[in-house]
């Protein structure tokens, strides 16, 4: 089997910031064509996005995806909803732990695996204020201990 190529398009950095990531899945996305061509463009944002699960299938909301310029009548509404596409046992494990408490689906990135769309869903638990606090002050002593270590092979 030959490698595919992955081209990423959109990442959601604030997931990472705001939850801890237990689990990540690879899910297809149902999209129209000019969606697609849109989002070739890499006019995509999932910034702002949640999944949710109802009656056993996936779904994203809040994901923008601009209107394609050449699109007229065909275009979409840009942040409707979408539907994601996993397996039967996929949906059924993430519906067990999403019923937990504290646990979350966020989407982590879109890309191109390919010619398909794929979105990176990721199982979460929410941060309290004091991880976020943690996180900022390690990043911090890294950056700080990174910039000596600079120096002095100056």
């Amino acid at each position: 089997m030959g490698k595919e190529s992955t081209k990423l398009i959109a990442n959601n950095k604030k997931a990472y910031h705001d939850y801890f990531i237990e689990d990540k899945y690879e899910a297809g996305i149902e999209l129209f064509g000019t969606e697609v061509k849109s989002i070739r463009m890499g006019k995509c944002s999932i910034k702002e996005a949640f999944i949710r699960i109802e009656k056993g299938e996936v779904y994203i909301y809040g994901m923008h995806i601009n209107p394609y310029e050449k699109g007229n009548i065909f275009n979409k509404d840009p942040l409707r909803v979408r539907k994601l596409l996993l397996h039967r046992a996929e949906i059924n494990r993430l519906l067990a732990k999403a019923t937990e408490k504290g646990y979350t689906l966020v989407p982590l990135q879109v890309y191109f695996k390919g010619s398909l769309v794929k979105v990176e869903v990721g199982m979460a638990r929410g941060k309290k204020l004091y991880d976020k606090r943690d996180d900022i002050s390690k990043k911090d002593q890294k950056r700080e201990i990174e910039r000596e270590f600079k120096q002095t092979f100056r």
